[in-house]
């Protein structure tokens, strides 16, 4: 049976926040072994490795020394700021906790979009960005209930999280034009490697004196997900769902993410669901939802002056 590209784009991106919700505990769990630098440092420089080895095998156009300049700056956005800082607020928090902060990437994308790209605000997405910070500001305020799990400091670890997510919109939105004129394989080698570069004078005290012997194959099976499946497959997987469908049908399957972590996590009594991140992940979720919905000034005038013509046209 032929499969249309946007049932493709459907399939791929499903799949995508699947495999994002699977990440968030098995990460966790190997947190609890190597610590945030060395998963970290072994993320990027693995990544980097994975694209590089990708770029030979596939053919992709080539990268101009302007552009490549400019993604070694994106990479502090997209990748050290945004992987770094969720790793490090991972560690410090629960699996459902950090993966309903994540779901706000639409959120923040659109603040930024307002700050850096003049895009005109609407009652109804300022509607969804209080919904939203209210959702998060409840998980900031409240204990985190676990068990068999090292949550060290959960208002931290929340805080961590927000920054990955605003540093995410900030590349989405201040490189956008960046990210469209070159190839996702070309752009993901050299911003991992760059990343790679920069996070290692700070990880490599931890690198170096690790006792790698403590290391079990559950941990290095878990470490490997993270690198070939959450981030490399990944990351070959979102363009393609984004050449296939329109931005709010991919925004939507974000909130795939959370379910799959807090089932996951639930079963392997790595978290406990309760009342208040259900009202968090309930506000979290309309937030994103109005905001990812709603369309701009701009938008809603064009589609009324369209409206117009046509029934002039058709009178």
């Amino acid at each position: 049976m032929q499969i249309n590209e946007t049932t493709k784009g459907h399939i791929v991106i499903l799949l995508t926040n699947i495999i994002f919700g699977i990440n968030t505990p098995f990460a966790k769990d190997a947190l609890n072994v190597v610590g945030p630098n060395i998963l970290s440092t072994f993320r990027f420089a693995g990544c980097a490795v994975l694209f590089w080895l990708a770029s030979f095998v596939f053919k992709t156009p080539k990268t101009t020394k302007k552009d490549i300049f400019l993604l070694c700056v994106a990479s502090l956005f997209g990748i050290v700021f945004n992987l770094f800082a969720f790793i490090l607020g991972l560690s410090n928090t629960t699996p459902t906790n950090a993966s309903i902060i994540v779901s706000m990437t639409p959120i923040f994308t659109m603040i930024m979009a307002a700050i850096f790209l003049k895009e005109p605000l609407t009652f109804k997405k300022i509607i969804g960005v209080v919904c939203g910070l209210s959702g998060a500001l409840i998980l900031i305020l409240t204990k985190s209930v676990t068990s068999g799990v090292i949550v060290k400091n959960n208002s931290l670890g929340i805080a961590l999280c927000l920054i990955s997510g605003i540093s995410y919109a900030l590349y989405l939105t201040l490189f956008r034009d960046l990210i469209r004129r070159n190839h996702p394989i070309n752009i993901m080698k050299w911003m991992f490697l760059a990343s790679t570069i920069v996070v290692l004078p700070i990880t490599w005290s931890d690198i170096s004196s690790f006792d790698y012997s403590i290391l079990t194959t559950k941990t290095c099976l878990e470490m490997c997900y993270v690198v070939l499946m959450a981030t490399f497959l990944n990351y070959l997987f979102i363009p393609i769902a984004q050449t296939r469908l329109r931005p709010t049908t991919l925004s939507m399957y974000n909130y795939i993410q959370p379910v799959v972590t807090t089932i996951i996590s639930i079963i392997i009594l790595m978290d406990v669901l309760t009342i208040y991140k259900i009202i968090a992940a309930i506000l979290i979720f309309s937030g994103v939802y109005i905001v990812t919905t709603s369309k701009s000034r701009k938008q809603a005038v064009d589609i009324q002056k369209a409206s117009s013509t046509l029934k002039k046209l058709t009178k």
